[in-house]
């Protein structure tokens, strides 16, 4: 699939930190982020003008869910912007905080993993098409997924009975599975659930839940941009190798535990290879194949960023300081223990780990680096910003964007899922939006144009519904 929609799906950690006897219980916190957002006291569930879904999670989590977008840094973008706007939300509630006179501070973080070992996700979407052995696409895509934390882990500090340990990544000690049903107990790597919210006769969605959430904008973009080739390669039967992993799950843990990414791992055929090995092999694959096949210009430069990394990492990790997360974390907390004279078990260096996600921008660890030049960037301000309030131009996003903003502007009554449009006084009125690359804004506008000038509560709009 040359054209597909990508998304996802991210889980904030929310903390507040009383500074007195009075405290907030989080339930309480989250109902305030989404106060400025709704009207309905019992909707903690939202779809926003760019598109995207905001809502709460199991665990009492904030969730941004992206609109559906068309490229890797579309992606990063709408990823980028749900950050800003839960920004907004958190400066928002903390307001709301104030006037209800309880002292204390309010943080998100764009992590995965909290003090007391709850994991919380950040899952990748991929629409691919229905006649694709879906089983098949997930066995060959694990050992990439599994071995690719090399370059997209966000890093953490572990504490364990054995000591203190930085690790590649946040998720890896919370996975399971291979594959399940499930994204909260028995996490596997790939989930099962087949919900395309598109038609089901041409669509399925790859549900990807192994990954960390990133702040670095370039791992980011490597994440997407590798795992997009890599897909497509799949779907083109390109692979002629066999990385199947002896246990997938064991694995992913064992490279996140080692941060010279050489350890080896042994592959169902008997052979090893280390990860930095595998995904060498994937690498070098998609090389010949954006030569041979039709790729975008954004793939290319995954595939360019790639093999930078790999040769990083295999000959001096530190050349990604400024590029992958675990690596500039890393450097942070070097940097910190080095100048304060202290071990890695200290407090202070977990409370390092966790500011690091912080959202803020004038006070997250990532984005200090990143006013310091200290980061390398893909995207810019402006494009972040715009992605806030404008849904993309050319996904089903931007139907569902345009439709809020007109009937916001016009006082009509409407509800949303990624598919439906449903409006008017009674909700009977509906628009089916089972294509996600339809963009289509004047059909949208043309039903909004007809809801005012009509009297609802005629029988003949009680069964309408609009095909798109």
């Amino acid at each position: 699939m040359q054209k597909r929609i990508f998304g996802v799906e991210t889980e904030y950690g929310i903390i507040f930190s009383p500074e007195g006897r009075k405290t907030l219980p989080v339930e309480k916190a989250i109902r305030f982020l989404f106060e400025k957002l709704i009207t309905t006291e019992h909707f903690l569930n939202v779809f926003l003008e760019n598109g995207a879904r905001f809502y709460q999670d199991t665990g009492c989590h904030p969730e941004y869910a992206t609109p559906e977008c068309s490229s890797p840094k579309q992606l990063i973008v709408y990823d980028r912007a749900g950050e800003r706007i839960l920004e907004d939300l958190q400066n928002y509630a903390e307001e709301r905080i104030r006037e209800e006179r309880i002292p204390g501070k309010l943080s998100i973080f764009k992590n995965n993993t909290d003090f007391v070992g709850n994991s919380y996700g950040c899952h990748e979407n991929y629409l691919v098409d229905r006649d694709v052995d879906f089983y098949y696409l997930a066995e060959q895509l694990i050992p990439f997924l599994v071995t690719r934390q090399i370059y997209s882990g966000a890093g953490k500090v572990f504490q364990t009975q054995e000591g203190t340990h930085y690790c590649v990544s946040q998720r890896a000690q919370h996975i399971y599975q291979k594959i399940s049903g499930t994204t909260t107990n028995d996490r596997s790597i790939i989930n099962t659930r087949d919900e395309p919210h598109a038609d089901r006769e041409k669509y399925r969605r790859l549900h990807v839940i192994v990954g960390d959430s990133n702040m670095s904008e370039y791992t980011n973009f490597l994440k997407i941009g590798a795992a997009t080739v890599v897909l497509q390669m799949i779907e083109d039967n390109y692979i002629n190798k066999d990385f199947t992993l002896r246990n997938p799950v064991k694995s992913i843990k064992d490279i996140s535990y080692d941060t010279t990414c050489q350890r080896k791992l042994r592959l169902d055929n008997g052979r090893e290879f280390s990860p930095i090995e595998i995904q060498r092999d994937y690498c070098e694959m998609a090389h010949r194949y954006i030569e041979d096949y039709p790729v975008s210009e954004e793939v290319r430069q995954a595939v360019s960023m790639w093999s930078h990394a790999l040769d990083c990492l295999e000959t001096d990790p530190e050349k990604l300081d400024t590029k992958i997360d675990w690596i500039i974390k890393r450097k942070l907390i070097r940097s910190f223990v080095e100048n304060k004279e202290i071990s890695w078990t200290n407090p202070r260096i977990f409370m390092l780990d966790l500011q690091y996600h912080d959202i803020r921008v004038k006070k997250g660890l990532y984005y200090l680096l990143e006013r310091k030049g200290q980061v390398d960037r893909i995207l810019n301000d402006d494009e972040i910003l715009k992605a806030k309030t404008e849904p993309p131009h050319d996904t089903r996003a931007r139907m569902r964007g345009e439709f809020i903003k007109l009937a916001r502007q016009n006082g009509i009554q409407y509800d949303l899922d990624w598919s439906n449009i449903r409006l008017g006084n009674l909700l009977n009125v509906r628009v089916v939006c089972n294509n996600p690359f339809e963009t289509d804004v004047e059909k949208v506008s043309e039903l909004v144009k007809t809801i005012q000038k009509t009297n609802l509560r005629k029988t003949s709009l009680s069964k309408l519904v609009i095909q798109s």
